[in-house]
Order: C-alpha cells, then structure tokens, then sequence
C-alpha cells in the first residue's frame, strides 16, 4: 500500500509539473496572490470558528484547504488581467502582450463581420467580451420587436462560432462600472483599466473614443480600405438602379456596396451603360463614385453600326435597320 501510494502520489507531482509548464507568469503571480488571501481568510475564520467550537481543528483543517484552493483557482484565473509590464524590470516584456487584448463591442458582435475576420487569421491575442455586453446582447434577443429579437439571437451565435475557433482565446470578464450607465462609456473605461483596444463599427463610439485616448479598431474603416481604388477618367460598367436625387441623375451600386452617382442617366434605369469616373469622394462613412454618361459618344457609337453594310450575321434584329436597307435585304 505504501508503494501504491508513493507511486500515485509520483505521478501527481509529474501531472503538476507539466501543467505548471503550460502555465504564464502573469497566472502564477495571479494564482500565488488568491492562494495567501485564501490562507488568510482561512485563518481569520477559523478564529471565528474556535471561538464557537474549540475541540474541532478537523473542520479548521478542511476550511483552511477550501479557501487556499478557490483563491488558488480565482487568482489563476484573473491573473492574466494583471499589468505587469507598470512592475518594470524583469516585468518589462510583457508589455507587447497586453497590447494583444481587443474588447468586443455590441454592435460589431452582431455585425457578424468579426467571426470571419477571425477565421482568416488577422486578429490575434485575447478577444475580451464583457459581462455587461452579454446582458445587452441578452436584453435585444428577448426584445418583443422581432427585428431586434433577431439582431439579439444573431450575436449570441456569432460569440459561439468565435468561442469555438481554436486559434483565438476568448475571455469573458466580470468587471463593470455601476457608477456608469451607458454601455458605450463601460467600454471606454473598461479599455482604459486595462489597456487595450475596442473592436467595434459604430461610429459615434469610435470618435468618443478616440477623444478618451482610447485605440480603436473600426471594422467599418477596415472594410473600405479593402474596397477597389477607382481613379478619375476610368470607365467602368454599372447597372443604374434608381434615380438620383440631383436632376437627370442615376444611381448604381458595386458589388461591395459602393454608391455611384451618374449624371445624364435618369432615363436608363435598369440598364447596363458604361461610364466615366469623374471624382472619387472618401468619407468617414464609406466612399462615393461620380461619373458621367456620355449620350453623344454612344449616339455617334450607334450611328457607326447603322451606317456600315448590312450583313446575315450582324446580330441586331431587322426592326432596328433602315427602311431602305430592309428592302434590299428581303
């Protein structure tokens, strides 16, 4: 029994010895602090208890091992919130580190743009999603309005698809702001306790934020980085949609979302022409494309393809050529 023992009892130090290799430094430091405040709970209560019950050191035995173990697996746990790089020295490198933690705001959760962000590999460190966001995502799914009702159901499935991405490290943390009522300004303070960035698309929180010195990564602006440079007296072929707002205007749109303003194509809704890029407008909502119809050059265009001979393969239909050139075609 002796042997079994030391056997088991071998092995268990092997098992706390790899996993203590796995284990970061900021988790050890977490994990080592939760361990005395549990002793010193510990002690404290037991104080309490001798004074009731002197003749049970069994209970005050098993306190002092309960609460050691929970301040063991809080401090672990918590530990990677710690900012060890405000230590200084043999501390200094972790600073890099801390930059890796981005904090997901609502609406870009429920944007659902992230997750595939994410799975391309251009987001990396620790996604941080707030305890106060789950609560908001929880409010919008239970909403009697079946619009938001969905937004609501949409988000907790992105952070599903996201929790279950093997490359990513999503942390879900319970610190909030009482004193704070908006949401937007828990990010913002959230952000500043520990020093890293907001992940989100909403416009007026990217600007309070950036006011608040906070870093901001805008999903928004990533997307219209991406989108295709169009340069001034290109020409490009667009479906004009609807009409513009301007007289004798067009409207078109790209396959990426982009709106074109042509001129001189009111009359050409629901047609494919092609047109002249003529100024390219970047703002901080997206980008807009003006061009202009040409109706002469596609008039002298039409009149070229009248004036030649008439061939068997041409492919426009008979209706569409000279009275004359019918007759002798017939």
């Amino acid at each position: 029994m002796a042997a079994l023992g030391g056997v088991i009892f071998g092995l268990c130090i092997i098992f706390f010895e790899m996993r203590l290799e796995r284990v970061s430094l900021k988790r050890l430091i977490g994990a080592a602090c939760g361990s005395v405040l549990g002793i010193l709970g510990a002690f404290i209560m037991s104080l309490v208890f001798g004074k009731a019950q002197p003749n049970e050191p069994y209970l005050q035995v098993c306190l002092l091992l309960l609460m050691t173990y929970i301040g063991l697996i809080v401090g672990a746990k918590k530990g990677d919130m710690l900012n060890l790089s405000a230590l200084g020295g043999i501390f200094g490198g972790e600073k890099s580190s801390k930059k890796s933690y981005k904090i997901l705001d609502t609406s870009v959760i429920i944007d659902g743009r992230i997750a595939d962000i994410a799975e391309t590999g251009f987001l990396d460190g620790v996604l941080v999603i707030p305890q106060f966001v789950l609560r908001e995502l929880q409010l919008v799914a239970d909403s009697a309005d079946s619009m938001k009702r969905n937004r609501g159901r949409r988000g907790l499935d992105i952070l599903a698809r996201i929790q279950k991405m093997a490359n990513l490290n999503v942390q879900i943390v319970e610190e909030d702001f009482p004193q704070t009522r908006e949401v937007d300004m828990k990010l913002i303070e959230l952000a500043k306790v520990f020093d890293c960035k907001v992940v989100t698309n909403d416009f007026n929180l990217n600007k309070v934020a950036q006011l608040h010195g906070v870093e901001v990564l805008n999903i928004n602006e990533l997307a219209n980085s991406l989108k295709p440079i169009v340069l001034p007296g290109e020409t490009m072929r667009v479906f004009i949609l609807k009409e513009g707002k301007e007289y004798n205007q067009g409207v078109a749109y790209l396959d990426d979302g982009t709106m074109v303003v042509v001129d001189n194509a009111k009359k050409l809704i629901s047609k494919t022409i092609d047109i002249s890029v003529t100024s390219v407008l970047q703002t901080t909502a997206g980008k807009m494309i003006f061009g202009k119809y040409d109706e002469r050059g596609h008039t002298g265009a039409t009149a070229e393809r009248h004036d030649r001979p008439v061939r068997k393969s041409d492919p426009q239909p008979m209706s569409n050529l000279p009275p004359e050139k019918t007759t002798i075609e017939s």
